[in-house]
């Protein structure tokens, strides 16, 4: 199999890095996703800490810094927190789609897909003045044909697969589009390190509250890859659980450490898309995505027959 080219990001920098919050508030606790139930009042008041103080206080920080930011939000808690949002569209941030209530969206058919993508960027377009022109699915979880739904949407780019460290073209019905996928990573998303409820419990085995210092060094080693491979560094956090005052002194440190190398590309999800849409396929960035690409074996996989029977 042919070596790909590392990536060419603007400037020279050497590496893309990615700020990504979801700010799901109580949408992630509850207890009917269809009509938005919750009747936990304990579960509803640790999702709303995200919206509530995680999220000032990571305005705060990038404000200092001067950082870009995507945060993805869905459309419940823009409803809810519309100040919030507000204050994220003024601070010159990205502000994503996330769905209504946090759904899995391998499971609803086309067209409510459609309503939940639409509903979340009137209300977004009510409160902010802008509308999502980035996706990431809730969970990271889409049906098979999300991408092609949002690419009749108008969408620019998806932050919801797995299976690369550098953005790629969606191919869609054997073609390659314009819609860009921005993979994320479990390794780089607090979620999976940090969040905890005794009960209901979360999650289901118990017994994960992961060390700040040890999470702190893995991100730190994960961007160290990525900067010597030329990739594109994805953090996917959460108010809720990032925004704690501890966990936000580690993404200072780790912060601190980014900020050490002087060719990084610090890049909202927009910024990222149109870029790779640019240069993918030109001298000046890397070339269509080869045979063996995850989405294009998938595309294979799915088509090709089932197996002979297994003898008697």
């Amino acid at each position: 199999m042919p070596r790909e080219p590392p990536p060419g990001w603007p400037d020279g920098a050497r590496c893309a890095v990615m700020l990504s919050f979801d700010v799901d508030g109580p949408t992630l606790w509850l207890d009917d996703r269809a009509t938005g139930r919750c009747d936990d009042a304990r579960a509803f008041s640790i999702g709303a800490y995200g919206p509530w103080r995680g999220t000032p206080r990571l305005l705060d920080l990038l404000e200092d810094r001067g950082l870009p930011a995507t945060f993805f939000v869905p459309g419940k808690i823009v409803e809810q927190w519309p100040a919030l949002v507000k204050d994220i569209a003024a601070s010159g941030h990205e502000i994503g789609h996330h769905g209504w209530l946090h759904e899995t969206f391998f499971d609803h058919p086309r067209a409510a897909q459609r309503d939940i993508i639409e509903r979340g960027q009137d209300q977004l377009e009510r409160t902010a003045g802008v509308r999502a022109v980035g996706f990431r699915s809730p969970g990271g979880d889409i049906a098979a044909d999300t991408p092609s739904l949002l690419e009749e949407l108008g969408f620019s780019y998806s932050s919801s697969m797995r299976g690369d460290d550098r953005p790629y073209r969606w191919e869609i019905d054997g073609r390659s589009t314009d819609l860009i996928e921005i993979p994320a990573h479990w390794e780089l998303d607090d979620y999976q390190q940090f969040v905890y409820n005794e009960s209901p419990p979360e999650p289901l085995g118990l017994d994960r509250i992961a060390g700040t210092l040890a999470t702190s060094d893995n991100w730190r080693r994960e961007f160290d890859g990525y900067h010597r491979w030329g990739l594109c560094y994805v953090l996917m956090l959460h108010p809720q659980v990032i925004g704690k005052p501890h966990r936000v002194r580690a993404l200072e440190r780790l912060l601190d450490h980014i900020g050490r190398t002087d060719d990084v590309w610090f890049a909202t999800g927009t910024q990222v898309a149109e870029h790779w849409r640019r240069t993918a396929g030109t001298e000046r960035g890397p070339g269509p995505e080869p045979e063996g690409h995850p989405q294009r074996v998938r595309a294979a996989w799915r088509s090709s027959s089932p197996p002979p029977p297994m003898g008697p």
